[in-house]
Protein backbone atom coordinates (compact mmCIF):
# COMPACT_ATOMS: atom_id res chain seq x y z
CA UNK A 1 0.00 0.00 0.00
CA UNK A 2 1.27 3.18 -1.29
CA UNK A 3 1.25 6.05 2.05
CA UNK A 4 -0.17 9.64 1.20
CA UNK A 5 3.28 10.96 1.65
CA UNK A 6 4.52 8.92 -1.27
CA UNK A 7 1.14 8.97 -2.99
CA UNK A 8 1.62 13.16 -2.86
CA UNK A 9 5.18 13.05 -4.04
CA UNK A 10 4.44 10.57 -7.13
CA UNK A 11 1.07 12.74 -7.82
CA UNK A 12 3.59 15.69 -7.94
CA UNK A 13 6.25 14.03 -10.24
CA UNK A 14 3.47 13.18 -12.44
CA UNK A 15 2.27 16.91 -12.65
CA UNK A 16 5.95 18.14 -13.20
CA UNK A 17 6.43 15.36 -16.18
CA UNK A 18 3.14 16.32 -17.82
CA UNK A 19 3.94 19.75 -17.32
CA UNK A 20 7.24 19.55 -19.09
CA UNK A 21 6.03 17.07 -21.45
CA UNK A 22 3.03 19.53 -22.56
CA UNK A 23 5.64 22.54 -22.91
CA UNK A 24 7.56 20.63 -25.34
CA UNK A 25 4.82 19.65 -27.24
CA UNK A 26 3.69 23.64 -27.25
CA UNK A 27 7.16 24.91 -28.19
CA UNK A 28 7.09 22.37 -30.75
CA UNK A 29 3.92 22.74 -32.24
CA UNK A 30 4.48 26.92 -32.06
CA UNK A 31 7.99 26.77 -33.91
CA UNK A 32 6.26 24.38 -36.93
CA UNK A 33 3.33 27.11 -37.28
CA UNK A 34 5.80 29.64 -37.19
CA UNK A 35 8.11 28.26 -39.54
CA UNK A 36 5.34 26.99 -41.97
CA UNK A 37 3.48 30.44 -41.52
CA UNK A 38 4.23 32.56 -44.32
CA UNK A 39 3.57 36.48 -43.46
CA UNK A 40 3.04 38.70 -46.29
CA UNK A 41 5.11 42.01 -45.83
CA UNK A 42 1.79 44.07 -46.33
CA UNK A 43 0.01 42.24 -42.91
CA UNK A 44 -1.40 44.75 -40.69
CA UNK A 45 0.13 44.34 -37.31
CA UNK A 46 -3.36 42.22 -36.11
CA UNK A 47 -2.94 40.02 -38.79
CA UNK A 48 0.92 40.05 -38.09
CA UNK A 49 0.23 38.86 -34.08
CA UNK A 50 -3.14 36.29 -35.45
CA UNK A 51 -0.45 34.52 -37.44
CA UNK A 52 2.82 33.95 -35.62
CA UNK A 53 1.76 35.14 -31.92
CA UNK A 54 -1.89 34.38 -31.35
CA UNK A 55 -0.88 30.44 -30.84
CA UNK A 56 0.77 30.76 -27.67
CA UNK A 57 -0.99 34.19 -26.81
CA UNK A 58 -4.59 34.49 -27.98
CA UNK A 59 -6.13 37.42 -26.39
CA UNK A 60 -3.07 38.58 -24.87
CA UNK A 61 -2.65 35.54 -22.31
CA UNK A 62 0.45 32.10 -22.49
CA UNK A 63 -0.53 29.06 -22.77
CA UNK A 64 3.08 27.96 -21.55
CA UNK A 65 3.37 30.25 -18.75
CA UNK A 66 0.22 31.98 -17.40
CA UNK A 67 2.30 35.06 -15.11
CA UNK A 68 3.88 35.73 -18.37
CA UNK A 69 1.11 37.02 -20.24
CA UNK A 70 0.85 40.30 -22.69
CA UNK A 71 -1.59 42.16 -20.14
CA UNK A 72 -0.30 45.50 -18.98
CA UNK A 73 0.50 44.22 -15.74
CA UNK A 74 2.63 41.66 -16.49
CA UNK A 75 4.18 43.85 -19.39
CA UNK A 76 5.14 46.35 -16.41
CA UNK A 77 6.30 43.84 -14.25
CA UNK A 78 8.55 42.37 -16.31
CA UNK A 79 9.71 45.72 -18.23
CA UNK A 80 8.06 45.02 -21.06
CA UNK A 81 6.06 47.67 -21.51
CA UNK A 82 7.94 49.64 -24.31
CA UNK A 83 7.69 49.44 -27.89
CA UNK A 84 11.38 48.61 -28.20
CA UNK A 85 11.66 46.11 -25.13
CA UNK A 86 8.70 44.15 -26.59
CA UNK A 87 10.38 44.25 -30.42
CA UNK A 88 13.51 43.07 -28.63
CA UNK A 89 12.17 40.26 -27.22
CA UNK A 90 10.63 39.27 -30.64
CA UNK A 91 13.07 40.06 -32.44
CA UNK A 92 15.74 37.50 -30.24
CA UNK A 93 12.98 35.59 -28.61
CA UNK A 94 13.89 34.52 -25.11
CA UNK A 95 13.82 30.82 -23.33
CA UNK A 96 11.13 29.19 -24.85
CA UNK A 97 9.58 31.73 -26.84
CA UNK A 98 11.31 31.74 -30.84
CA UNK A 99 13.23 34.49 -32.28
CA UNK A 100 11.12 36.35 -35.19
CA UNK A 101 13.83 38.26 -36.93
CA UNK A 102 14.17 35.95 -39.59
CA UNK A 103 10.34 35.84 -40.02
CA UNK A 104 9.51 38.99 -39.81
CA UNK A 105 10.87 42.37 -41.48
CA UNK A 106 11.76 45.06 -38.73
CA UNK A 107 8.66 47.04 -39.35
CA UNK A 108 6.73 44.33 -38.73
CA UNK A 109 7.97 43.55 -35.41
CA UNK A 110 7.71 47.16 -34.37
CA UNK A 111 3.71 47.46 -35.71
CA UNK A 112 3.48 43.86 -33.78
CA UNK A 113 4.89 45.40 -30.27
CA UNK A 114 3.06 48.43 -30.82
CA UNK A 115 -0.28 46.54 -31.48
CA UNK A 116 0.62 44.38 -28.40
CA UNK A 117 0.97 47.69 -26.13
CA UNK A 118 -2.25 48.89 -27.50
CA UNK A 119 -4.52 45.61 -26.63
CA UNK A 120 -2.60 45.90 -23.19
CA UNK A 121 -4.57 49.23 -22.72
CA UNK A 122 -7.37 47.62 -23.36
CA UNK A 123 -7.26 44.61 -21.64
CA UNK A 124 -7.16 43.05 -25.41
CA UNK A 125 -11.07 43.85 -25.73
Amino acid sequence: MISPNNLKKILTLILLILTLAFAEIATNSQSAIADTATTPPTATAPEVFSTNCAGCHINGSNIIRRGKNLKQKALKKYGMDSIANISNLVTNGKGIMPAYKDRLSEQQIIDVSAYVLSQAETDWK
